[in-house]
């Protein structure tokens, strides 16, 4: 899609919400008129009920003041009252000066409708402009943020940072996809094109707002094996392993690029939305970290908030060691993970592929944390740690003891004593904390079969009573 003429603009908002609506779906809620930078309209995605704004940029930049404010709430109210999903098309510069502190009570105003809607009904932005100031809150209140190749989010623009800091910065690099796609986690998914970022904007809208009924007679099985390495201990890619588990064609990554050592991503199961959590052994060797932990938790609060069951894929060596992690909080931000996962009502389905170890193990989703069902792969290890690492804590007198040239195997054979001693999966089962073993190529039936063993007398799934922001 090619940017508009300036002399067009008046045409942006109106002709983005024709797009993001099913064809002739369209009716306006507060019509455009000369001074309003806003519209809003009722329609629908996929032939779901939807309310939507859009900022208009053809009036002050689509600076925001009170008729503004007015608009979006009202929007909200409306989406609350059909319980539907309402989503912001953003191109702000923020807020209306000539209107003074009335610019800023119209922002209040909003956020406040924004967290009354958190967690009740999805809300989702696409961000195809600036979103400047107050605006930049916005979609950062909702539940999913596309980011277009012309949006920009941030508080303060280029000249009040060079005016204040002296930082020497453009728009692009203060608030574009590189910023908050790979390192704030502010943006959700980031779109090459206009025509892109609204059919991710539908593509999301559909799967939070019309999930589906489960059909566990659609399951067919796929060998999950042929996607691992032959080595237990090489590295590997677990993006081909999420899409084969979700229905073909259905997922899509929610943060690929932020905190890319764990996956999250929606998609349908058995024609039913899920989230799906990952580890990706190929960023970090899997490992926890504090920034990926506050990811899963944020994306899980969603999931439960929302009745859309997780499916927890978990290969983990433990939580990333280290001073700079500590200081980044990853106790605190750690905290949330198992907060999220201790809190959920909506049905958790774990399985182990290779390893789960340590702390990390408790967080993804362990059966002492209330998952609805874990299973285990033949094989795989679940353990303080891993066996080497264990004896050599366990043994560390006896192999000083040992030649150097003989280390190596006898660590190899007091690894393989502590697997028995220390009970692998068979002890695993008899203390309940995992429920089966499966082979990978069962293993897509054996989730649906856990999946359909949760669901309510009625087929659906319960939901948490919480909003998405993470504690």
């Amino acid at each position: 899609m090619t940017t508009p003429a300036v002399e067009d603009k008046k045409l942006m908002a109106p002709r983005r919400l024709t797009q993001l609506l099913d064809e002739g779906s369209l009716t306006y809620v507060a019509s455009q008129v000369d001074g309003i930078g806003a519209i809003s309209a009722t329609g629908t995605i996929n032939g779901r009920e939807v309310v939507a704004f859009a900022n208009d940029p053809s009036f002050q930049g689509g600076a925001l003041g009170g008729a503004e404010g007015k608009v979006i709430t009202d929007a909200y109210v409306i989406a609350m009252e059909k319980q539907c999903p309402i989503i912001g098309i953003w191109h702000s510069g923020g807020a209306r000066l000539q209107e003074g502190i009335q610019s800023l009570k119209a922002f209040g105003e909003i956020f406040q409708a924004m967290t009354h809607a958190s967690g009740k009904i999805p809300q989702v932005s696409v961000v195809l402009g600036p979103a400047a100031g107050g605006g930049a809150y916005g979609p950062a209140l909702t539940d999913i943020v596309i980011l277009g190749p012309e949006g920009r989010v941030f508080v303060t623009g280029p000249e009040v940072v060079r005016s204040v800091t002296g930082e020497d910065v453009d728009m692009l690099r203060l608030g574009g996809p590189e910023p908050h796609g790979r390192r704030s986690g502010v943006v959700h998914v980031v779109s090459e094109t206009e025509d892109q970022a609204i059919t991710d904007t539908r593509n999301i809208a559909d799967l939070l707002g019309s999930q589906g009924t489960f059909n566990q007679s659609a399951i067919t099985d796929t060998d999950l094996g042929a996607f691992m390495p032959e080595s237990p201990v090489r590295a590997y890619d677990v993006h081909p392993l999420v899409d084969a588990v979700l229905d073909a064609g259905s997922g899509i990554e929610l943060h690929p690029r932020w905190a890319p050592n764990l996956i999250t991503a929606l998609g349908r199961f058995g024609g039913r939305t899920v989230g799906l959590v990952a580890n990706n052994p190929l960023r970090l060797g899997g490992c926890l970290d504090a920034t990926s932990a506050e990811k899963g938790a944020r994306f899980v609060r969603m999931c439960d908030a929302f009745g859309i069951p997780l499916l927890v894929m978990v290969d983990v060596p433990g939580y990333l060691p280290g001073v700079g992690q500590e200081w980044d909080g990853v106790v605190r931000r750690g905290a949330k993970l198992l907060h999220a996962f201790a809190e959920c009502v909506v049905p958790r389905i774990t399985c182990v592929t290779r390893k789960s170890y340590g702390g990390a193990y408790i967080a993804m989703n362990s059966r002492s944390l209330g998952a609805t069902h874990v299973m285990a792969w033949e094989g795989a290890e679940v353990a303080v740690m891993g066996p080497v690492a264990a004896i050599r804590i366990l043994h560390r007198r006896k192999l000083a003891e040992v030649p150097p040239e003989n280390r190596d195997a006898v660590e190899q054979e007091l690894a393989e004593e502590h697997k028995i001693t220390a009970g692998g999966l068979p002890k695993c089962i008899e203390l309940g904390a995992v429920d089966e073993i499966v082979e990978p190529s069962k293993t897509r039936t054996a989730l649906a079969s856990a999946l359909a063993a949760a669901a309510l007398p009625d087929g659906s799934f319960p939901r948490g009573n919480h909003g998405n922001i993470p504690l």
